[in-house]
């Protein structure tokens, strides 16, 4: 029986820390982005630049 009330102070105590930690990160901002992780996936590809482009729009005209 004494189990029994070992276990159930130990659940208490891992509750409340795993509350405490969940209330820590929503008052950093942990969950304030909702909309970029949807579109992410979207976005995936490399971003070139002007200067990327302008270097490969005059090595092609190289070898053209």
């Amino acid at each position: 029986m004494g189990v029994i009330y070992v276990l159930l102070t130990i659940s208490i105590v891992v509750a409340i820390v795993f509350f405490v930690a969940f209330i820590l990160s929503v008052k950093k901002g942990q969950y304030d982005d909702t909309y970029t992780p949807a579109i992410r996936m979207l976005f995936d590809d490399e971003v070139i630049t002007e200067s990327k482009e302008k270097s490969s729009v005059t090595t092609n005209n190289n070898h053209v």
